[in-house]
């Protein structure tokens, strides 16, 4: 009988070898982008903004003396900078043992470091759109539609008090996943907007841009809900919110030889807020992962 040569006959003492790890799914950064970032300052100074008091016009007779009046700033908002940090110490056997590249799990882990970093600037800046104070759109356990789309928008733009500044909207991606699929939008049936059904059709959902609704971009982004499945979104210019920059993220190795190892450090130093929050509105709706 033919002696046939196989694997088996020398799995118990084949080398083992490392493959490839993936990382954990980390969030793509949208808000960050869509709001007032600051950059020319550095250290843990907070950042105060202030806010003119207003004129007030008067009629006046032809021969009357022009009053005074105060125009006086007067503190409004302040910025406080966090630092945040995150380190990984990588002993020399494990990066040796790591496979055919030894240095690939320090890449891998400096490139950890930079997402983890951004993930959690992504998730302040989505935590400070329930802090916008022009109004409030929907309510808890509410479906998210169209028409109350609609509405924010209008709010939005009274409160700044012209329909030509730029807003931009913020919404979970499972509310958005509920608006592509109505079958009413703003209260319009589908043979009255079929330009805007057929981007619902082709694009809905499968960009962080979501649609561009009377004038108003929509981002999706997927953070995650409050413990009754709730997100808390909005509509808002850019300089509602703010995000200040003291010391970028950065990521820098240091040799610890009495350990036999390297340490990756990351940090950052930022502030982030509300800015101007009076001229932004919030939109809370559920948020409950589709079933069907």
């Amino acid at each position: 009988m033919a002696q046939l040569n196989v694997f088996s006959d020398v799995s118990a003492i084949a080398n083992n070898v490392q493959e490839d790890a993936t990382f954990v799914l980390r969030k793509t950064a949208v808000v960050q982008n869509l709001v007032e970032t600051f950059r020319d300052m550095s250290g843990g100074n907070p950042r105060v903004g202030y806010a003119y008091s207003s004129g007030s016009v008067q009629t006046v007779a032809e021969t009357d003396d022009l009053a005074s009046q105060a125009f006086t700033p007067s503190a409004d908002q302040t910025l406080t900078p966090i630092e945040i940090g995150l380190q990984f110490f990588i002993g020399d056997l494990r990066a040796e043992s790591s496979g055919n590249l030894p240095e690939s799990v320090l890449t891998d882990a400096a490139r950890e470091l930079g997402f983890a970093a951004a993930d959690q600037v992504e998730d302040h800046i989505v935590s400070d759109l329930a802090s916008l104070t022009g109004g409030t759109i929907g309510a808890a356990g509410t479906a998210i539609t169209w028409g109350y789309m609609s509405a924010a928008i209008s709010v939005a733009r009274n409160i700044n008090k012209t329909a030509l500044k730029p807003l931009v909207s913020v919404i979970h991606g499972f509310q958005a996943e509920l608006l592509a699929s109505a079958a009413n939008i703003a209260g319009a049936s589908l043979a009255q907007a079929p330009g805007f059904t057929e981007q619902m059709t082709r694009q809905g959902g499968g960009a962080a841009l979501f649609a561009t609704f009377a004038g108003v971009p929509i981002w999706q982004v997927y953070a995650d809900p409050d413990g009754s499945d709730d997100f808390t979104g909005g509509v808002f210019p850019r300089e509602a919110l703010a995000l200040d920059w003291r010391r970028p993220i950065r990521i820098r190795g240091e040799r610890d030889e009495s350990r036999r190892g390297i340490e990756l450090n990351m940090s950052a130093v930022y502030a982030h807020g509300v800015w101007k929050p009076e001229r932004g509105v919030q939109m809370i709706f559920d948020a409950t992962a589709p079933s069907s």
